[in-house]
């Protein structure tokens, strides 16, 4: 696989790769809870209504699982990145998860909440960000759906036309 020990991508370090390498396939295909409650929304702060309790714990136990897999990462290859001292593939899959976090606010431990300020630092998802604040173009549906699941405590995103 070409990409496969590029050290700008995955972690050179075979056993942090193998792990960097099963983490982003959990974030690929999981979090189904986090994704459907929890959409990718910058510049908005949301509180979500409460959800039905079976809801509320699969949501809960998602939050859960995230923040014990970045805590693993962070403990077990020393930071500060999940897979060691540098931004690599892994982080990519759970920059959406950084925002997400931040729009949202679940409960989180002391080391996956820095975690997720480390990313939302970086220079790039400064950017992202930013530029996702001044984009005026909205998919009301979306738009809709995060209404429906929560109420907007701030918008601070460029007026839609």
């Amino acid at each position: 696989m070409p990409g496969e020990r590029e050290p700008s991508v995955w972690p050179r370090d075979t056993a942090a790769r193998a792990w960097a390498r099963s983490a982003s396939a959990e974030m690929h295909s999981g979090f189904s809870a986090v994704r459907h409650y929890c959409t990718m929304s910058c510049g908005v702060r949301v509180r979500l209504h409460p959800l039905p309790a079976p809801q509320a714990a699969e949501l809960a136990s998602q939050w859960a699982r995230i923040d014990a897999l970045w805590r693993e990462g962070l403990e077990r290859f020393g930071g500060p990145f999940l897979a060691g001292s540098a931004f690599t593939a892994v982080d990519a899959f759970y920059a959406p998860v950084a925002f997400r976090a931040q729009t949202y606010s679940p409960e989180l431990s002391d080391a996956a909440s820095a975690y997720v300020q480390r990313l939302l630092e970086l220079p790039a998802m400064r950017q992202w960000y930013q530029e996702a604040l001044i984009e005026p173009w909205r998919d009301e549906p979306h738009e809709a759906e995060v209404r429906s699941l929560g109420d907007i405590l701030s918008d601070g995103r460029r007026s839609a036309p």
